[in-house]
């Protein structure tokens, strides 16, 4: 592929339309346990549906919309309705509590929310009415003033809120014709992923139709993706990894999308037999799974071809357990942030298995990587230092927020990535520390500083600091060291408890210790990599 690109659709409507028409008779999506089946064309009407009650409800361009839902063809249909009608999607992480989800949505300014009924346990509108108020004549929930209808993708829903039929039902009177005269040019932004940076204060990278389209129309021809594969979801459609690297790549190769909405090691084993899933991406954790699940053999895996990882070290095991022991024909690692549309580099189709799984391979064509020092140097291959990047795929800037944008984005339009990596002499990447704290939990990035912001807000806490410990299972978990507040008798199984309730269950520390102080440096700063020596359960 060269650094030049072309392709028939400049905006994601544009894709969803000629998808349906190159790929109409091509099964799109399997949902509900393969009781739920949809082509092509029958996905491109009803997005078209959703986008027309997009309409209805008063979504202009521009307009932001939030979804809070796991991996499902309504999450599907409702975010390409969405931004059909030419609003900017705001996915929302599902492991969120009501609070967080709420500063989300308040932050983006969201007209509409799409969100879920109960989900593991949990109802979601019962989350947010209590984080966000009851709703009124104004709107759903008081609390988010800009935010003029909720949807619940359900048969039920509480009083100030729509059922996703009668959402749909809102948009009969729209005609097709306007729903297609709608233009969406490429350089209007399609999502804001909202993650977090050093200060904890969540920022949404702002992302157009355009940027979102070469990524993984590049990811898709890098990976090999072609029609006729079945592509199980299992990454979280909340998660770039997932919509776009999942739903988009797919409407560009005519693939098969098979949503999982939580990952289960036995759930997803039947799915790729049940289904004959040839591709299956994810974080490293889950392939561990698959292999060392007792059931393993009792299902027929022979279909996977493609397997797409990264998000942490990657075993060289792994890559040769997955080649020898399942027969994956090939296997890729890739490396990227929300704020490079989630795509940076990625290993070739034919790399050994030393570069696939030592590297999270070269940069994509049209994106540019250097490793430099703290002065701005470049480096030599071998060094480590901060990993840069420029190219078409970093972000318009953070949402409202250029105080934000100029901190990490200089004006020639390289990047600060805040990760420190290795280029070696072939240009393969491999990322060797986090200059924000960041660690991955399961795949789930958590950063410390929004972690202790939360764990402060604990009565008994004095002061917190947060780093990443090794964890056989998920890679990495958190350990907070606590310095509790005169005279308190809490203890570390109190303050994880009280944060299961306060938090993403991947942000919760695994493991906490009380220490009379925090180690600091000259300037007061604390000095975490004292902690991280010190830590180990």
């Amino acid at each position: 592929m060269r650094d030049e690109w072309n392709a028939p659709w400049g905006s994601i409507p544009e894709l969803v339309r000629w998808a349906a028409v190159r790929y109409a008779d091509t099964e799109a999506v399997v949902d509900c346990g393969g009781r739920v089946r949809v082509t092509y064309a029958g996905l491109g009407a009803r997005v078209e549906r959703a986008a027309a009650a997009c309409l209805a409800q008063g979504v202009r361009p521009g307009d932001r919309v939030g979804i809070w839902a796991p991996n499902s063809l309504d999450w599907i249909t409702a975010a390409l309705g969405a931004v059909s009608a030419g609003a900017v999607l705001v996915p929302l992480n599902t492991r969120f509590k009501g609070a967080e989800a709420a500063d989300v949505l308040r932050r983006s300014g969201a007209r509409l929310l799409f969100v879920t009924g109960t989900f593991l346990g949990t109802s979601y509108v019962a989350s947010l009415r209590r984080a966000a108020g009851e709703g009124d004549a104004a709107g759903p929930l008081p609390g988010l003033p800009a935010l003029r209808a909720a949807v619940v993708l359900s048969e039920d829903a509480p009083r100030s809120f729509l059922t996703w039929k009668d959402f749909l039902a809102s948009g009969e009177g729209v005609a097709a014709e306007v729903v297609r005269s709608v233009r969406v040019p490429g350089t209007a932004a399609s999502d804001i992923v909202f993650t977090s940076g050093t200060t904890g204060r969540p920022k949404g990278a702002l992302i157009t139709h355009a940027q979102s389209l070469r990524a993984y129309d590049t990811w898709a021809e890098l990976a090999g993706l072609r029609r006729g594969d079945r592509y199980l979801i299992v990454n979280p459609f909340f998660h770039t990894f997932g919509y776009k690297a999942g739903v988009l790549a797919c409407l560009t190769r005519g693939a098969t999308m098979i949503p999982q909405p939580v990952f289960g090691a036995e759930t997803a084993l039947a799915n790729v037999a049940a289904e004959r899933v040839t591709v299956l991406p994810g974080p490293p954790t889950l392939f561990e799974s698959l292999l060392d699940h007792p059931a393993r053999r009792d299902h027929d895996l022979s279909s996977l071809r493609l397997v797409v990882t990264g998000a942490a070290v990657v075993p060289l095991s792994l890559v040769e357990r997955l080649r020898a022991d399942l027969g994956v024909e090939t296997v890729l690692t890739a490396y990227g942030l929300s704020e490079a549309s989630g795509f940076v580099t990625m290993c070739r189709r034919g790399d050994p298995p030393e570069v696939v799984a030592a590297t999270s391979g070269r940069a994509i064509p049209g994106v540019e990587v250097r490793v430099v020092s703290p002065d701005g140097t470049g480096l030599p291959p071998g060094s480590p230092g901060e990993v840069l990047v420029r190219g078409f795929n970093v972000m318009r800037g953070y949402y409202e927020d250029p105080a934000a944008t100029a901190e990490v984005l200089a004006p020639d339009g390289w990047l600060r990535t805040g990760d420190v990596g290795v280029l070696d002499a072939a240009g393969n990447l491999r990322i060797t520390d986090r200059l924000k704290d960041m660690y991955i939990v399961g795949g789930f990035n958590a950063y410390p500083a929004e972690i202790e912001r939360l764990l402060a807000a604990h009565p008994d806490v004095a002061e917190v600091a947060v780093v990443g410990v090794p964890d056989p299972r998920l890679g990495e978990t958190g350990k907070a060291y606590v310095v509790r507040r005169p005279g308190s008798s809490l203890t570390a199984d109190d303050l994880i408890a009280w944060s299961r309730r306060e938090m993403a269950n991947f942000k919760v520390p695994r493991w906490v210790e009380f220490v009379p102080d925090l180690p600091r440096n000259a300037t007061g700063k604390v000095v975490k990599g004292d902690l991280r020596e010190a830590s180990g359960p």
